[in-house]
């Protein structure tokens, strides 16, 4: 039988061990906690770098010489209808005087995309048609220029006209999409911020409405500056819907058989850019040649 102090000793060896594995199960935990912090640590710094380095596109950068242009890639859009019928030709509720003074100032910082001289701005007509023709696309496409409706855009017109300013140019948009359908042209760089180098203001009025045979300008808004018109070159001709506040000059009209040509140009969509229905033609349009009668 053992005795007291056999029984102490005993009772103190049993209490060592087991403060001896407290300490090797703590021990383990703590490395365990360690090799896991690590471990979480390297697999978040994998994932970052996955991510960053990671690219969307198919094509990987020793590929890209051989791969297809962006426009190619890029959706096609085409229109889902076209209206058939001529929107009325706009009229002013009331006339402008038989001449106008016409404002040309130069753009500050803004060169002509191309070579070319502002118009006459003292007397112009504000009375009667102009016709031209521009050669769109292999296309004859005949424009009757209205001065009672945009005096100073068809002063300016028929001025880069006849100055070559158009010949050999690129229409660089196109949209597609119900509620707006237009060619916009006009722009010797395609790139749709480039211009004859000066500016004029708006000839609008609140009756305005656009469709299908509308010829018009495009413009910037106003320029904050000078709280003028940002009319420059570039035009467009609705060929069918445009459901646009009255902020964009008319100038003319586009007859039916001609738009026959640009429906043509439509119906063979537009590289998208941006928005569903609105880029640059899927084929590119070139203008030849506008003439002046």
């Amino acid at each position: 039988m053992p005795t007291n102090e056999q029984r102490r000793e005993a009772a103190k060896r049993k209490l060592e061990r087991q403060l001896a594995n407290r300490a090797e199960r703590a021990r383990k935990r703590r490395m365990f906690g360690v090799v896991g912090t690590v471990v979480a640590v390297v697999a978040v710094v994998g994932l970052v770098y996955w991510l960053a380095n990671r690219s969307d596109d198919p094509v990987t950068p020793a590929d890209a010489s051989t791969s297809p242009s962006a426009d190619a890639e890029a959706p096609v859009d085409t229109p889902a209808n076209i209206p058939t019928a001529l929107a009325p030709a706009p009229k002013r509720p009331k006339a402008l005087p038989a001449k106008v003074t016409c404002e040309y100032p130069a753009e500050a910082g803004k060169p002509a995309a191309k070579p070319v001289q502002a118009p006459p701005t003292a007397d112009i007509s504000a009375e009667g048609t102009v016709v031209a023709t521009a050669n769109i696309a292999g296309g004859d496409v005949k424009l009757t220029l209205d001065r009672t409706l945009a005096p100073c855009a068809v002063n300016s017109f028929v001025s880069l006209a006849k100055q070559g300013y158009f010949n050999d140019t690129r229409c660089h948009r196109l949209t597609t999409s119900d509620g707006l359908q237009v060619l916009q042209c006009g722009d010797p760089s395609a790139s749709g911020s480039g211009g004859p180098g000066y500016s004029f203001d708006d000839e609008v009025f609140p009756e305005l409405k656009y469709g299908r045979g509308i010829l018009a300008m495009a413009n910037a808004g106003k320029n904050p500056q000078t709280n003028k018109g940002t009319n420059g070159s570039q035009f467009f001709i609705v060929y069918g819907t445009a459901e646009l506040p009255p902020n964009y000059s008319a100038f003319g009209t586009i007859d039916a058989e001609s738009l026959k040509k640009i429906d043509e140009i439509a119906k063979k969509g537009t590289t998208r850019k941006g928005s569903p229905g609105d880029g640059s033609p899927k084929d590119a349009v070139t203008i030849s040649t506008v003439s002046v009668a």
